[in-house]
């Protein structure tokens, strides 16, 4: 298992700077349009009472018992499984999703992510917050579901690799179960490199770069964004107008 740097590129997010290129079995080529690495399944349910990574675990239920009112569980995706469109993040962040239950939502990522998403039609509303500081309840995606590479919070937002990689079979099963979805935006490297593993492809045959895009072996297009993290917002690495770039493209692919 080889760890290494981006090349020429900081990280995506202060937190995550390193990714790892962990081979996975190769498949031939002309075993790919059949079975793509990824087994269509008939349905997939959020796995909201996981327990698996115990040093997850105990984190959430300390934080339970610290506010009792948030969230602070496996965060469940939002929106249907019948979109052409998937977003995937790293993980919820502490005050955002891990209180308030939906991904992006309540912390600048989604302040960020959703008035995008409204723009291009995949979203109601740009509010993800309703009045109470809670999920927006008028807020419907079209077309679109995002979720989340570690469903669960981890302590100073760093998941391990070994818990990205226990999180990584959920993932998969949801990707199956999308029988209509032809575009999955990565946001982050390791977004990304999650959805590397569950098609069982390697990080060093597709580069992560922002609105770069990779022809996945089922026919789907993987498109890469830089994470929409306060960060790199006020770095300046991902402005506004290069974000919402990334989903102009999505949109006109789509149709």
């Amino acid at each position: 298992m080889l760890a290494r740097q981006l090349p020429r590129k900081a990280p995506a997010d202060p937190d995550v700077a390193m990714v790892v290129d962990d081979a996975a079995e190769n498949v031939p080529m002309k075993l790919h349009w059949r079975h793509a690495n990824i087994v269509v399944m008939p349905s997939f349910h959020d796995p909201q009472d996981c327990t698996s990574c115990t040093r997850l675990a105990e984190h959430l239920a300390g934080i339970r018992r610290r506010d009792p009112d948030w969230h602070a569980l496996p965060v469940p995706a939002f929106g249907s499984l019948d979109a052409e469109l998937l977003v995937v993040g790293l993980g919820p962040g502490e005050k955002g999703a891990n209180r308030t239950g939906r991904p992006f939502t309540g912390d600048v990522a989604g302040d960020l992510l959703y008035p995008a998403l409204h723009r291009f039609g995949f979203a109601s509303t740009a509010n993800p917050l309703g009045s109470d500081n809670q999920a927006n309840p008028d807020m419907d995606l079209t077309n679109c579901r995002i979720t989340n590479a570690v469903r669960c919070l981890p302590p100073a937002n760093k998941p391990t690799t070994a818990e990205i990689r226990q999180c990584n079979h959920y993932l998969k099963a949801e990707l199956a179960a999308m029988s209509c979805l032809k575009v999955i935006v990565a946001l982050g490297a390791i977004a990304h490199q999650a959805i590397l593993w569950a098609y069982e492809l390697k990080l060093r045959d597709h580069a992560f770069g922002h609105n770069v895009t990779h022809n996945l072996p089922d026919g789907r297009l993987l498109v890469d964004s830089y994470h929409c993290s306060g960060y790199n917002w006020r770095t300046g690495r991902l402005s506004r107008k290069s974000f919402e770039a990334v989903f102009a493209g999505v949109s006109a692919r789509l149709g």
